[in-house]
């Protein structure tokens, strides 16, 4: 019998802390986008593990994982592969590239070129990919983990508004708090090898558990006047003075099956209002355009998020 997702949360959240050190807030976020079926990009400077960490959950998890290290000559379809020519049989035969996968981490997304960038609209949307005209389903766990470096500007390319829209959530990791540091330094003169994740046991975790936490988090429940709460938060961004471009129905649509799953790995099977509070910068952050006069004066969109919290009234 599959597990509950608040027993598969508590399992992660263990087998986590024996590769990565602190970053709490960010792995829960990442769990939860990935058993909602979400995408997530993941903001932070070089060194902070996280490509450690996504690696490390998809082992935990146990689903297929791939890797594409994007450079400014990354073409389409080094990404999705394309159609090679049999010399045997004459005819062609599809050569999958490594968005065939379950978890596909695309770490520092912003060096990947435009064109390539746009190549992942339509596996991150539909979960298929067209070659050659030909559609091509992916895994039905299909989930994108992108990174980015927030301090590099040199050949690099800013993701379109269009593809930001489609992460689910945009996880910030910052630098880790002193005694997290002092401790990463301790493992690692006792000896840590190369791989940090190797002491990790996803034994207690079956393949098929993911499908069931997924299944369990569809089934939370909304009550009319918290769907109303959701989209009177996502309608004031809109009309924020402060903000150029608000959040989308689909970003209202991501928040509120992020929170129902931040319910049920807590045990409940209804969504209370502080849900979707507590997942609401992750899931609004990158998709608010802060206006240019706003942004001179200091404004950032987790500001903005924070006042649009504290303006809209929580339905009793």
């Amino acid at each position: 019998m599959p597990k509950p997702l608040s027993e598969l949360a508590r399992n992660a959240r263990v087998e986590l802390g024996k590769a990565i050190v602190g970053h709490t807030d960010a792995l829960e976020s990442l769990f939860l986008t990935i058993v909602c079926g979400g995408h997530a990009l993941i903001e932070g400077v070089p060194g902070l593990g996280k490509t450690l960490a996504v690696r490390s959950l998809a082992r935990i998890l146990r689903v297929g994982f791939r890797r594409v290290q994007c450079t400014p000559d990354l073409m389409p379809a080094d990404v999705t592969g394309s159609n090679v020519l049999n010399m045997a049989s004459s005819d062609f035969r599809l050569h999958q590239g490594p968005i065939f996968t379950d978890l596909l981490l695309v770490d520092e997304i912003n060096r990947m070129p435009p064109r390539t960038q746009a190549a992942l609209l339509e596996a991150m949307e539909e979960r298929q990919v067209t070659i050659d005209g030909t559609a091509h389903p992916l895994s039905p766990l299909f989930t994108v983990v992108a990174t980015q470096n927030p301090v590099e500007f040199e050949g690099t390319y800013p993701l379109p508004e269009a593809e930001l829209d489609r992460f689910a959530v945009k996880i910030r990791i910052g630098y880790p708090e002193e005694d997290d540091e002092r401790s990463i330094l301790a493992r690692h003169h006792a000896g840590l090898d190369a791989n940090p994740d190797a002491g990790i046991d996803a034994g207690s975790i079956r393949p098929d558990d993911l499908a069931a936490a997924r299944e369990e988090a569809s089934r939370v429940r909304v009550e009319p006047a918290l769907l109303g709460y959701i989209a009177a938060l996502a309608r004031r961004t809109r009309d924020w003075p402060a903000i150029a471009l608000g959040a989308s129905p689909r970003a209202a649509v991501h928040l509120m099956q992020i929170a129902k799953a931040v319910a049920a790995t807590e045990g409940r099977d209804y969504l209370l209002p502080d849900d979707v509070k507590r997942m609401a910068p992750a899931v609004l952050r990158h998709r608010l355009i802060v206006r240019a006069e706003a942004d001179l004066e200091g404004v950032t969109s987790d500001q903005v998020i924070a006042d649009v919290l504290a303006s809209v009234p929580v339905p009793k």
